[in-house]
C-alpha cells in the first residue's frame, strides 16, 4: 500500500478583477478576413486549425495551428486566413485586464503569440465552450475559475505580466454582438439574427447597444461595412456594385446611401479622390 499526503501551504487568494464577456468557436473559409477594429477589452484567440495572420497598422504577424494570440485593449487589428487554408479558432473577450511582457521582450505592439501545451489549453477552452453552451446552474462561476486557471498558466509559463485596467463596463451581449458583427459583416445580419446568436431579447439588445456604444447595432454594422468599402475603393478596381455585394449590402443603392451618410461622399467620388491623391 502506498499513501502520500501533500499539505498545502498557508496562502491568501486575491480574486482577479476581470469579467468574461464571450467565448466563440468559429471557422472561416480560405482567404477570409475580418475588418480593422479595436475594442476596450482583451481578446484571446486560440488557433485550432489552419494558418493566417493578424494585421496591425504597421505590422503583420503570422499565426498557425496551436498559437494562442493575445490582443490588448485598444489595439487596432484584423485577422485573416491564408488563401490556401481555412482558419478555425476559439476566441475569448475578457474585460478588466491587459497583458505585457518583460522589458527584455518586445511588448510594444500589444499583440503576442504563445505556443504551449495544446492538449492542456484545448482542454480548458473546450470546458469553457461546454459550460456556456449548456448553461447549467452556476456555469458563470465555473467559467470564471477556468479563465483564472488559464491566466495563471500563462503568467507562469511565459512570464506575462497581468495588469488591472479601468474599463467601460460594456454589457456582455453588446460585446458579443460587436464581435459577431466584426467577424461576419458580409453576411445578412439583422437585429433579429443578432438577438438570436446572442440569446437575448432584441429590444433589450438594441437599447443596451445604443446605451453603451452610442449607435444602434445596424448603424454599427453599416459603419464597419463602409470602412471596408473605403479600403476596397482605395486599393482595387472592383466595380462599385461588386463592392456593395461582397461587403453585405442587399443593393448598390442601399450601399450608396449608407456610404454618403457616413462619409458625406458618394463611393465614386471617394474613389476618384483617393486615386488622385495616390498618384500625386
Amino acid at each position: 500500500m502506498s499513501y502520500e499526503v501533500y499539505k498545502m501551504k498557508d496562502f491568501s487568494v486575491e480574486k482577479m478583477p476581470f469579467k468574461l464577456l464571450y467565448i466563440t468557436h468559429s471557422e472561416y473559409d480560405k482567404g477570409w478576413h475580418s475588418t480593422q477594429h479595436t475594442h476596450h477589452f482583451t481578446e484571446l484567440f486560440y488557433i485550432v486549425k489552419g494558418k493566417g495572420a493578424f494585421v496591425l497598422p504597421q505590422k503583420e504577424i503570422p499565426i498557425k495551428e496551436n498559437d494562442l494570440v493575445i490582443i490588448n485593449p485598444n489595439v487596432e487589428h484584423t485577422e485573416k486566413s491564408n488563401p490556401q487554408d481555412s482558419l478555425e479558432y476559439i476566441a475569448l473577450g475578457i474585460e478588466g485586464l491587459a497583458f505585457s511582457l518583460p522589458k527584455e521582450m518586445d511588448s510594444s505592439v500589444g499583440l503576442y503569440t504563445y505556443q504551449g501545451d495544446r492538449k492542456d489549453m484545448l482542454f480548458y477552452l473546450q470546458k469553457l465552450l461546454v459550460e456556456v453552451q449548456h448553461g447549467d446552474a452556476e456555469y458563470e462561476i465555473v467559467c470564471q475559475n477556468i479563465i483564472e486557471i488559464l491566466i495563471v498558466k500563462l503568467r507562469r509559463e511565459k512570464n506575462f505580466k497581468v495588469e488591472q485596467i479601468e474599463t467601460k463596463n460594456v454589457n456582455k451581449a453588446v460585446a458579443f454582438a460587436m464581435h459577431y458583427i466584426n467577424q461576419n459583416y458580409r453576411d445578412n445580419i439583422t437585429l433579429d439574427k443578432l438577438a438570436k446568436v446572442a440569446h437575448i431579447n432584441k429590444y433589450y439588445l438594441a437599447h443596451s447597444f445604443k446605451k453603451d456604444m452610442g449607435v444602434s447595432p445596424i448603424d454599427y454594422l453599416n459603419k464597419i461595412r463602409v470602412r471596408e468599402a473605403q479600403i476596397l475603393l482605395e486599393t482595387t478596381d472592383y466595380p462599385i456594385s461588386y463592392i456593395a455585394e461582397i461587403i453585405g449590402f442587399s443593393s448598390q443603392s442601399f450601399f450608396a446611401q449608407a456610404f454618403k451618410r457616413s462619409t458625406n461622399e458618394t463611393p465614386s467620388s471617394y474613389r476618384k479622390a483617393a486615386k488622385s491623391k495616390g498618384s500625386v
